[in-house]
């Protein structure tokens, strides 16, 4: 049973334009992030490269836990924990940019699967669906993209580039390789990788300390939850033998039961899959 290829294209032209107003509204809140950083550096007199972060906050929340008298205090540790946090060094594992260095390095990796997954034959060779082939492609460009605009930010804000994958998530995908002989084993490996993107969006954009860098991540945790939904159901239809129902509109007197729930089988998105803040941190 065949894919509905223009249907298909359809859903695929949705996904694009999802994309594009995500990463309009990156563009625009990652300049305001970087701006508003340097702004409140020149303030204190000290143009660091740092993360635009709420440093009163930060100082108060680290120091406050100090004690306030004692051999600790008398030492000078609030003297030296202040230096600390306005050094280069510190700037560097600063909170918001591990985190988007996490989130380029979860990037990175996608890019790396889906690359690999157009040299299997039946997803990017001569025996693949073209339009398979083409929600592939695109859906790693669209990674790509993603990967561009967090480094950006990282490094716009004083930090590295992360131009590596996520360690810990590389290991599943090389675990996953040798079991990669069809194109439902693919399917699998990309919702296990986009879902845990989209989690770790979800988790991070409650713990940003800046409201634009919460924004970008809020903006692509959309596109990848978008991906996820387009998954599932595709998925669970081919699964059903019943490739053919992949449309919009669809067939409402055609679909399974489960077809209202199968793309979004949540109320509320999960975070348990979220990577931790410095996984894919530089080191």
């Amino acid at each position: 049973m065949g894919m509905d290829d223009l249907r298909l294209r359809d859903l695929l032209e949705q996904s694009q334009d999802l994309h594009s107003d995500a990463m309009t509204t990156t563009r625009a809140s990652l300049d305001e992030l970087v701006e508003l950083g340097h702004d409140e550096r020149r303030e204190h007199g000290e143009f660091v490269a740092m993360a635009p972060v709420d440093e009163a906050t930060r100082r108060s929340t680290l120091l406050g836990g100090l004690p306030k008298s004692g051999v600790l205090a008398a030492a000078g540790l609030g003297t030296a924990m202040a230096a600390l946090l306005a050094s280069p060094a510190f700037a560097d594992k600063a909170m918001d940019v591990q985190m988007l260095q996490t989130a380029a390095s979860i990037e990175n990796l996608a890019v790396a699967t889906y690359e690999t997954a157009l040299t299997l034959d039946f997803i990017g060779g001569a025996s693949a669906n073209a339009v398979v082939k083409a929600f592939a492609m695109r859906t790693k460009d669209q990674h790509a993209q993603h990967a561009d605009a967090f480094n950006a930010a990282a490094t716009r804000l004083g930090g590295k580039a992360q131009d590596q994958p996520d360690p810990v998530l590389l290991g599943v995908v090389d675990n996953a390789k040798p079991s990669l002989t069809g194109p439902a084993q693919v399917v699998d490996l990309a919702i296990e990788l986009e879902d845990g993107a989209a989690q770790t969006y979800v988790a991070n954009t409650g713990t940003y300390s800046n409201k634009n860098a919460r924004s970008v991540a809020a903006s692509i945790m959309g596109v990848e939850a978008q991906h996820v939904a387009i998954l599932n159901a595709v998925k669970a239809l081919v699964a059903g033998g019943a490739a053919d129902l992949i449309a919009l509109p669809p067939d409402a007197t055609k679909l399974p039961a489960a077809a209202g729930s199968v793309g979004f089988p949540n109320a509320f998105y999960p975070t348990t899959n979220a990577r931790p803040a410095d996984e894919g941190a530089v080191q």
